[in-house]
């Protein structure tokens, strides 16, 4: 059984997971821990980044019977809901166990580089998205790489079409930056440069087929919160590159 102790006594981290456990059990039949829950989604409704961070329905589920309702229509199987339960709480815990991903922070400071209100706030909307909304998350990843291909090129004078798609304009954005695997003959370079444009071009038909920007037929598929947490992570990885890039090629042109 939990008691309050445990709650008391653990890291953020402990009490996470204890939070993430509680569901799990609830979820799959087992013991219902009422007063840890309670207790556990009162720490997460106190705390604004957990707010954000956690699943969508601690907030909404005020107690273990809403959450059991909830799950039952949200998964038929044991095994679908504990699965559904650990994505969910991915970002989360991410977020308490630092050193496993990208630095939010350290991306977010790269791209200040660009003196960008709207490449800020594209960023901004992927992080928030990455827990509550997964597909306004992935069309938000892609956003954030369009705006800053076209904020590089603007800098640079190089004219694009406003309706040119994600990898054209990040070979654009490559080839002006001597980015493309075609400019360069050592061969890990090239695969290197050639793995880069591979992951846009992943990102562009991610946000294609798992995305929010297009009408969802009986068959879609949604993205879990895992699948957001990587379009993102790869997204600002790939424009904090680009930024840092166009960077130093100004800062030795002075």
């Amino acid at each position: 059984m939990f008691g309050e102790e445990d709650i008391v006594g653990g890291s953020l981290s402990e009490q996470m997971e204890t939070l993430q456990n509680i569901l799990v059990s609830r979820a799959t039949g087992g013991v219902a821990h009422e007063r840890a829950y309670r207790d556990l989604r009162d720490v997460v409704l106190g705390n604004t980044k957990l707010r954000d961070l956690a699943p969508r329905f601690v907030v909404t589920c005020r107690n273990l019977h809403q959450f059991w309702e909830y799950a039952k229509r949200e998964s038929e199987t044991y095994a679908e809901r504990r699965v559904f339960i650990w994505d969910a709480f991915q970002p989360l815990m991410d977020h308490l166990e630092p050193g496993n991903l990208p630095s939010d922070d350290a991306v977010a400071a790269s791209l200040e580089d660009l003196n960008s209100s709207f490449v800020q706030r594209a960023w901004q909307r992927a992080l928030d998205r990455r827990a509550r909304d997964p597909e306004g998350a992935v069309t938000a990843a892609r956003t954030l790489l369009e705006t800053v291909s076209k904020h590089i090129l603007d800098d640079l004078g190089i004219a694009y079409d406003e309706s040119t798609d994600l990898p054209k304009l990040y070979r654009a954005t490559s080839r002006a930056l001597n980015l493309a695997p075609s400019q360069h003959t050592e061969e890990i370079f090239r695969q290197v440069l050639g793995g880069c444009t591979a992951i846009v071009e992943g990102l562009g038909a991610m946000r294609n087929r798992l995305g929010d920007s297009h009408g969802t037929g009986v068959r879609g598929v949604r993205p879990a919160p895992r699948h957001a947490e990587l379009a993102v992570n790869l997204s600002g990885s790939m424009a904090a590159y680009l930024v840092a890039t166009w960077r130093l090629r100004k800062e030795s042109q002075r």
